[in-house]
């Protein structure tokens, strides 16, 4: 008779799997809970004692890693001398493998757990068993996902057996599946023993879903996900429209970032190929969409819109004048969701706004290597400034400069916004020369520069910036200082009467 070893915390289609089994003629092992559950269900199972003839021990700590298991698991067929040391000491082989392992990801998610419980959530014998059957995969199904059990269930009535095909595969998948497993436990433990940087670098990301493509139709792509529920579209619930692409979450997740920065004021972001088109704020998320949609009217067609307060019906009707890919908002009211699914096409994503971002890393791929960073969440204040010039900015141009400054971290460098009234009038992003990125944001504005303020990612290595700045009429202009050449800005500053001041930190976004 074959024997089946079946030890799961997921208990999902366990019962009818193990029916199934038994059914073709296995004879079932299993462990603790597991056990009950089958039993309770009216099946025939073999403790796992009877296997090692010795007890669990520890409660329950060692129960598995016996050489009655692992030898059952680890033998090879068809070598004649495993199977006579086997015959020898009387181990019985396993036939197949069912086994997945203790929730340590859902634990360390649970609120106020404590240190010791996710530590007993730390399974040792279910990977080891995993491990042991999938190396002699060419022998032996092994199963880690509720999933494949039909799979594997209408090959054994069909053939017999499994084809090495299907149990190769099986293996792979236990494979990533304790490699997640041990980088969630190296996460928890390198975290807790505060390495931010440490010698190698293990991290896991469950997939969301399979995209259409990715930047452009003829690249494949996926979307994966992190362990831990941050401020993220991979957390995000989608209410209506077409499934999300790979532009769309490029777009979604730039936009997002933006809102982080406008915590305790009602932000409206529109946002078209990672950069902003439109921020604005208000005293309702109304009147700051209507300034970021002012900001560039023509840009936001086809682009992304993040809010960070909820959408009712007076904002649904704006939003559905125009052609959008997605809003992403912490809620819709009934009634806006009413008027806003009327468009077929439209993405709606729910994301709660208070989730934390502080603690994540960024993560950018090179050719064969990764590039780690802290996210850049750090703050300015007004404290924070340093004015360099003979003028102070009036205490409305402070509150539109540091709005400006909030802004342009989170455009592509080199980048000038132009803001004025809490809302951009011109951004210029991306661009070689910093003297280009502020002739494209001054063009933007138009008319509207005359009496706006001036933002800028990194310094101004020659005066050429800030001139362009006095011909259209900016009255105050923030920037990092730290230039050789920072006192020929600040001369022409002072020659015309404009206010600047140095923040001495710097936004560089590639």
């Amino acid at each position: 008779m074959k024997r089946a070893l079946v030890s799961v915390s997921n208990k999902t289609g366990l019962v009818d799997f193990v029916k199934g089994l038994i059914d073709e003629g296995y004879e079932i092992i299993s462990t603790g809970g597991t056990k009950k559950a089958l039993e309770d269900a009216g099946l025939s199972v073999i403790g796992i004692s009877e296997i090692t003839n010795f007890p669990e021990i520890m409660d329950g700590r060692v129960k598995t890693l016996h050489p009655n298991v692992h030898g059952a698991l680890l033998c090879v067929r068809d070598n004649p001398d495993h199977v006579a040391q086997v015959e020898e000491l009387g181990i019985d082989m396993i036939d197949l493998v069912c086994v997945n392992l203790y929730p340590f990801k859902e634990t360390v998610q649970k609120e106020g757990v404590s240190h010791e419980e996710i530590i007993e959530n730390i399974d040792i014998g279910g990977p080891s068993m995993l491990r042991s059957a999938s190396k002699n995969y060419k022998f032996i199904p092994v199963l880690c996902d509720p999933a494949d059990y039909d799979l594997v269930l209408n090959e054994i009535k069909e053939l017999g057996g499994t084809t090495l095909e299907t149990r190769e595969k099986l293996a792979a998948k236990v494979f990533r599946h304790t490699a997640r497993y041990d980088a969630m436990i190296a996460d928890y433990l390198t975290k807790k023993t505060d390495e931010q940087f440490p010698e190698s670098l293990t991290i896991t990301f469950d997939k969301v879903q399979d995209l259409r493509y990715g930047e452009n139709p003829h690249q494949k792509a996926a979307f994966y996900k992190g362990m831990r529920p941050l401020y993220s579209l991979a957390n995000a619930k989608q209410l209506h429209g077409k499934e999300l692409s790979y532009n769309n979450i490029q777009d979604g997740n730039a936009a997002i970032e933006i809102l982080k920065d406008f915590e305790g004021q009602f932000a409206a972001v529109g946002l078209k190929h990672m950069n902003p088109c439109g921020v604005g704020i208000g005293a309702s998320i109304n009147e700051a969409w209507d300034k970021a949609y002012e900001a560039d009217p023509v840009s936001i067609f086809g682009g992304i819109v993040a809010l960070n307060a909820p959408v009712d019906v007076e904002l649904a009707e704006k939003l559905s004048k125009i052609f959008l890919e997605i809003v992403i908002a912490p809620k819709f009211d009934e009634d806006a969701l009413e008027i806003l699914t009327r468009k077929k096409n439209i993405r709606l994503m729910e994301l709660d706004t208070t989730l934390n971002t502080n603690t994540a890393l960024k993560y950018t791929n090179v050719n064969d290597g990764l590039l780690v960073q802290e996210m850049d969440t750090h703050h300015v204040s007004e404290d924070d400034l340093r004015c360099v010039t003979n003028r102070k900015p009036t205490d409305e141009e402070m509150k539109q400069l540091l709005f400006g400054w909030n802004v342009v971290k989170h455009v592509k460098s080199n980048a000038i916004v132009l803001v004025k009234d809490n809302m951009t009038i011109g951004v210029g992003a991306g661009q070689m020369n910093r003297v280009g990125a502020a002739k494209i944001a001054i063009e933007q504005a138009g008319e509207k520069a005359q009496g706006s303020v001036m933002a800028s990612d990194a310094f101004f290595p020659m005066p050429d910036t800030v001139q362009e700045a006095i011909k259209a009429g900016v009255t105050a202009i923030i920037q990092p200082g730290g230039s050789i050449k920072d006192q020929l800005s600040i001369d022409e500053c002072n020659e015309h009467g404009i206010a600047m001041v140095f923040t001495g930190v710097r936004h560089f976004k590639h």
